[in-house]
C-alpha cells in the first residue's frame, strides 16, 4: 500500500489534533499506514456481525446507494413509508423510482425486490444474513462514531467492487500516479480517524443489542414528500 499522506497535521496545534489514532496505538493496535486502521475496523465488524466481508463508508445512506449501483438496480423499489428521507433520495440518485408500502418493521427492512437491507437501527452479534446489510454509526446509533456506515456481505465480487468504488475508483495498493482508473467511483470512504473511533467504541463500551427502533421512529414519508403519488 502506498504511503498515506494525511491532512497537514503539522499545521494544527497539538491540542486540536484528533486523538483517535494515538488512542488505538495505546490499546495495542499496530499500523504503519493509518489507512490500515480502516481495514482493521472492517475486519472487526465483519467478525462481530458474522459476515465474510465488511466495507466502510462515510454514511449508511451512501452504502445503500453504492449497493443499488453494484446490483444495477432499475425500475421501482419498494420501501416502508415510515423510514428515513435519505433512502428514497438515494433511490432517486440511482435513477430508480420508489414506492412506499404500509408495513411494520424493527431494526432492519428490505429495499424490495433487491437483497439490500437498511440495518441502520440494528447492531447485534451475528446479525448478518444472506444479502447486503448496511449499518449506521450516526451519533444516535449503538456505535456513535458521529458519521459513517458499514456494508456487510459474503459476496467477494461485491467486496472488491465496493472497496474501489468508495475511494473514487482507485486501487489503494497501487500508487496514485501509476493507477489506471477503469471506472469512476465515489468519494464515500471512511477516514482513518473515524475508523479508529469505531475500534475504540467496540473495545471500550458494552452496548445493548436490542434494536433501536423501527417504523414507529419515523414519520410517514408518503405525506412528508411533496407531490408524492
Amino acid at each position: 500500500m502506498m504511503s498515506y499522506n494525511p491532512w497537514p497535521i503539522g499545521k494544527i496545534p497539538k491540542e486540536l489534533r484528533r486523538p483517535e489514532l494515538q488512542t488505538v496505538k495505546d490499546l495495542g493496535y499496530e499500523f504503519d499506514d493509518p489507512r490500515e486502521i480502516v481495514t482493521i475496523f472492517e475486519k472487526k465488524v465483519a467478525i462481530y456481525a458474522g459476515s465474510k466481508y465488511a466495507v466502510s463508508v462515510d454514511c449508511c445512506s451512501h452504502g445503500i446507494f453504492l449497493l443499488l449501483k453494484y446490483l444495477k438496480a432499475k425500475g421501482t423499489i419498494t420501501i416502508p413509508k415510515n423510514s428515513y428521507i435519505s433512502i428514497p433520495m438515494q433511490i432517486t440518485f440511482a435513477n430508480c423510482k420508489y414506492k412506499f408500502e404500509d408495513i411494520e418493521w424493527k431494526g432492519s427492512y428490505q429495499l424490495k425486490p433487491y437483497p439490500i437491507w437498511d440495518s441502520a437501527m440494528r447492531w447485534k452479534k451475528n446479525m448478518y444474513s444472506e444479502g447486503y446489510h448496511v449499518c449506521s454509526f450516526q451519533i444516535k446509533k449503538r456505535k456513535p462514531i458521529g458519521r459513517g456506515g458499514m456494508i456487510l456481505t459474503n459476496d467477494i465480487d461485491a467486496y472488491l467492487w465496493l472497496k474501489k468504488s468508495t475511494y473514487d475508483g482507485r486501487d489503494l495498493n497501487i500508487k496514485y500516479d501509476e493507477d489506471i482508473i477503469k471506472e469512476f467511483g465515489w468519494h464515500y470512504y471512511m477516514t482513518p480517524e473515524d475508523a479508529a473511533r469505531g475500534i475504540i467504541l467496540m473495545d471500550s463500551i458494552k452496548h445493548d443489542e436490542k434494536d433501536l427502533g423501527g417504523h414507529d421512529n419515523y414519520p410517514d414519508l408518503s405525506k412528508q414528500i411533496k407531490n408524492y403519488e
